[in-house]
């Protein structure tokens, strides 16, 4: 019986920084034109994106095909969306707004199945995606990241890495920019929020977890990876569409 394998734990085993691509408009033709870049991992993002749970029926199909591991940012810490999205054939979810231990108790309760947590057992989708292994590897393979993005959650950093079964942590620098005083963004420069992120970083380093960014532009999200950082996410695919759009018509415009 073959044993259910997540292409992100394979990055990082090997000392790798995975890069991650993420998907907010929910387009199978977009998706496939994404995932032939060949990203280590593609997210599908149900909080701040425009998908839903019908969507992650056409778009998971689209990402293990390349190769990829698929990912799915959850709209909040809810039991029902996390294990929906996981027997859809996530093989990772990615948790918004995570301030507390017990919110990521919650969370990482909500991926693994019974006795290391409370995941009810019905991998519909999941069973056929990966095969009759499933089941008995998916605690084993299953990514969990909570995203730390708010004061409270830079404050019980320490209690929250220490969650059996939390994979690593997502560092969301919009709302932790926001949090801190200094507005939205992604690829920050102010030393305050440099040293935060530095600081996530080290500590979770430092709890043997794996530590992400979102970030904006890829020479940013190379530098963060030199530094240490084991997961960068570049962009999105609806950014993607806007800048080529924007620099496509401003070309035509010099040259007209």
């Amino acid at each position: 019986m073959a044993h259910f394998s997540n292409p992100l734990r394979k990055v990082w085993a090997e000392g790798r920084t995975a890069v991650n691509g993420w998907l907010a408009v929910p387009s199978v033709i977009s998706a496939e034109a994404m995932a032939v870049a060949g990203w280590d991992s593609l997210t599908i993002d149900l909080q701040h994106g425009t998908a839903d749970y019908s969507d992650l029926l056409s778009l998971l199909p689209v990402i293990e095909k390349s190769g990829a591991a698929s990912m799915v940012r959850v709209p909040w810490v809810d039991e029902a969306s996390i294990m929906r999205a996981l027997d859809a054939g996530a093989m990772g979810i990615i948790a918004p707004m995570i301030e507390t231990a017990a919110d990521a108790e919650r969370f990482v309760s909500s991926c693994l199945y019974p006795p290391e947590g409370r995941r009810s057992s019905g991998p519909i989708r999941a069973r056929l995606a990966f095969g009759a292994g499933y089941q008995p590897s998916a605690n084993r393979e299953i990514v969990t990241l909570a995203m730390i993005e708010t004061r409270s959650a830079v404050d019980e950093l320490e209690a929250i890495l220490k969650v059996p079964g939390l994979t690593g942590v997502y560092i969301g620098p919009s709302d932790l920019g926001s949090a801190f005083g200094h507005g939205p963004g992604f690829d920050r420069s102010e030393p305050e929020v440099l040293e935060l992120i530095e600081h996530i970083r080290r500590t979770t380093a430092d709890a043997g977890l794996v530590c992400c960014l979102h970030c904006g532009a890829p020479d940013y999200a190379r530098d963060v990876a030199a530094r240490g950082m084991n997961l960068v996410t570049i962009s999105s695919d609806a950014r993607f569409i806007e800048a080529g759009a924007m620099e496509t018509v401003k070309a035509f415009r010099r040259t007209a």
